[in-house]
């Protein structure tokens, strides 16, 4: 980049805090945010209503075994998620954000209303997890392209003084879609359904209402604003990988910074409504309610961390989480698993989540913040994706395969474990980011 580029980009960059208005800034912010709300929505009600459909893919009566077959499909959802990364974040980097996030939301539509409408084992024999399968896999592809593309257009479009605040609201909406889906199965159990009702056709409702969410989300994405850092950005004619691969370090970063906090993550959230009733042994409307509960202190937290890391710098908050997560991991997760109390359930759960608060409030601006524009929608989506898809989603996998042979604790010195690996990253590798001007190319 000349020293005439560099000039421009930083006059734009300083235009922009003062020609954006404040209100206009909010909208798009408001706007992003509400559809990764439906993505998430979307993606974690399979794993809400996974206690509930597992029977209908996977015969049998081992409740844990039945659970083990949707948790890999789960997997391989997950497995998707880099090859989403790799071409939606090219997509985003080359077409623009608000283009990426549209197309997202389609893919996501289409997953959700395969689930919907597939018949049960019992009706199509071995086709219906082969189904369930297929729809995950393009459910997976749009949220691998989701993450990178939301983390960077709210970073791009947030004021910098602010932009920990405002980045914040990704892991908002992304807890408010599992919240969401709770909501939903709350509803259903208590209020609209029967068990048996639930267990027969009833889990299907979530994904047909999640399937008209995304229509929603389409037109709302339609309507954002592209964000000014895409818009004067330096275009490459180059190929965006090899471009990408000129940032190793960034991307070892982002790789570790990502593996301690995404194993944390799904186990204090996703996988927790079923260790809650398949370990600590209580009913699964009981699990339902303590999940909804702490996730609404949850998503309460994400934006006073992100404030803090705008004061103090992201590097500090998530040294916090490295240390609090690899000495709390072991005794919180062996409380839970023996405690038959709700209430003490729950206040188990929320230190938990006090402690994840450190990596989920500011993981996504800071990886936003160690990429030039040019290639940030794919660097931050596609290192994230891949540990994301050997880790995040094989959490509960390994859950329940350590409980299936008899040595659930080992499964909680594994957590310990990862979140150590991230910590030695933390604090070894990763730079302090807060005053990095998204602006500049590289």
């Amino acid at each position: 980049m000349t020293a005439d580029q560099s000039a421009q980009a930083a006059a734009v960059s300083t235009a922009s805090e003062t020609t954006v208005h404040p209100f206009s800034r909010l909208k798009s912010i408001f706007g992003g945010s509400i559809g990764n709300l439906i993505e998430w929505y979307d993606w974690l009600s399979y794993s809400a209503f996974s206690l509930y459909f597992a029977k209908a893919f996977f015969p049998g009566d081992n409740q844990t075994l039945q659970l083990l077959n949707t948790a890999a499909i789960f997997a391989v959802g997950y497995f998707m998620r880099p090859i989403g990364a790799l071409v939606m974040g090219a997509y985003a980097d080359r077409r623009g954000r608000r283009a990426a996030l549209t197309l997202s939301v389609l893919m996501m539509c289409g997953g959700s209303l395969l689930i919907a409408v597939t018949p049960g084992y019992q009706t199509l024999g071995v086709a219906a997890p082969v189904l369930l399968l297929a729809a995950r896999m393009l459910q997976g592809l749009s949220v691998g392209g989701e993450y990178g593309t939301s983390a960077t257009y709210l970073s791009e479009m947030a004021a910098p003084a602010h932009r920990g605040f405002y980045s914040s609201f990704q892991y908002v909406t992304l807890q408010g879609g599992q919240l969401l889906s709770l909501i939903v199965l709350i509803l259903l159990q208590q209020v609209f359904l029967t068990s048996a009702q639930l267990d027969a056709w009833g889990w299907r409702i979530p994904f047909f209402i999640g399937a008209g969410f995304a229509v929603i989300a389409f037109y709302l994405r339609r309507r954002l604003a592209e964000t000014e850092a895409f818009e004067a950005r330096q275009k490459s004619g180059g190929n965006l990988l090899k471009l990408l691969l000129q940032h190793p370090r960034a991307i070892v970063t982002v790789a570790g910074l990502t593996l301690g906090g995404t194993v944390a993550v799904n186990t204090f959230t996703v996988y927790m409504q079923k260790f809650l009733v398949n370990s600590g042994g209580l009913s699964k409307s009981a699990s339902s309610l303590v999940t909804a509960a702490t996730l609404v202190f949850f998503i309460c937290l994400q934006p006073m961390v992100g404030a803090l890391s705008d004061r103090i710098g992201r590097r500090p908050i998530l040294i916090a989480f490295g240390v609090l997560g690899t000495l709390a991991s072991v005794p919180l997760l062996t409380a839970i698993s023996h405690t038959r109390s709700p209430w003490t359930a729950t206040a188990l759960i929320l230190v938990g989540l006090v402690i994840v608060s450190g990596y989920t409030a500011v993981n996504a601006v800071t990886k936003a913040e160690l990429f030039p524009t040019e290639v940030r929608a794919l660097g931050v989506g596609l290192p994230y994706a891949i540990v994301v898809s050997i880790f995040g989603g094989t959490t509960e996998y390994f859950g329940l395969s350590f409980k299936q042979a008899g040595h659930e604790h080992w499964f909680y010195w594994y957590v310990a474990g990862c979140i150590l690996i991230s910590l030695l990253v933390y604090v070894f590798v990763l730079p302090e980011t807060r005053t990095k001007e998204l602006m500049k190319s590289s």
